[in-house]
């Protein structure tokens, strides 16, 4: 693997936030990863003549997917994650995310990463305090792996939910913690 390679690999692991090595990504990635344009340049720029900027969203502002049961499922994501249910009215309140770093990463339809073959989709949660979001999800029965290893970048949990989706805590650490 060559450095350049190499660097970008780190960069990408990085930002995942994920227990992954260096080697399991080179692995499962068919063509080698682009760098995203770092918060300060703020847009896209495509190609070193063509300076026109592209427009860009600011977040994610809602995660949709299938569900046995969805009232039920929304109700336990209240519940243990303390993400309120889709609001009634325009009045209500919605979940407010803390501010922080946010990653969309495809990965290839052969990784074992989510665990079930058949889940298209994980979903990874920052939180302030991973011993003690592990202990009060614990409490309710609901089986958490802490990884054991402390990474550059924080440490991680892994848990599903009812229908045995894949989720992963995050406590970022390190440059990035939180200031």
């Amino acid at each position: 693997m060559d450095v350049p390679r190499r660097r970008m690999l780190q960069i990408v692991s990085f930002a995942v936030g994920s227990a992954f090595s260096l080697d399991r990504i080179a692995a499962q990635t068919a063509a080698p990863p682009t760098v995203p344009p770092s918060p300060a340049e703020g847009s896209v720029r495509h190609g070193a003549a063509d300076e026109t900027k592209m427009e860009r969203v600011m977040g994610i502002g809602g995660f949709f997917f299938r569900a046995h049961d969805p009232k039920g499922l929304g109700r336990w994501y209240q519940k243990h994650l303390g993400i309120p249910l889709t609001p009634q009215s325009y009045q209500d309140p919605v979940w407010q995310q803390d501010a922080g770093p946010t990653i969309v990463s495809p990965f290839p339809e052969t990784s074992i990463y989510f665990g079930d073959a058949h889940k298209d989709w994980m979903l990874n949660f920052r939180v302030r305090d991973l011993d003690k979001m592990a202990t009060q999800l614990r409490a309710a029965g609901i089986a958490v792996e802490i990884d054991p290893q402390s990474y550059p970048n924080g440490r991680f949990a892994s848990l599903h939910d009812p229908e045995g989706n894949p989720i992963q805590l995050w406590q970022p650490g390190g440059v990035a913690a939180p200031h």
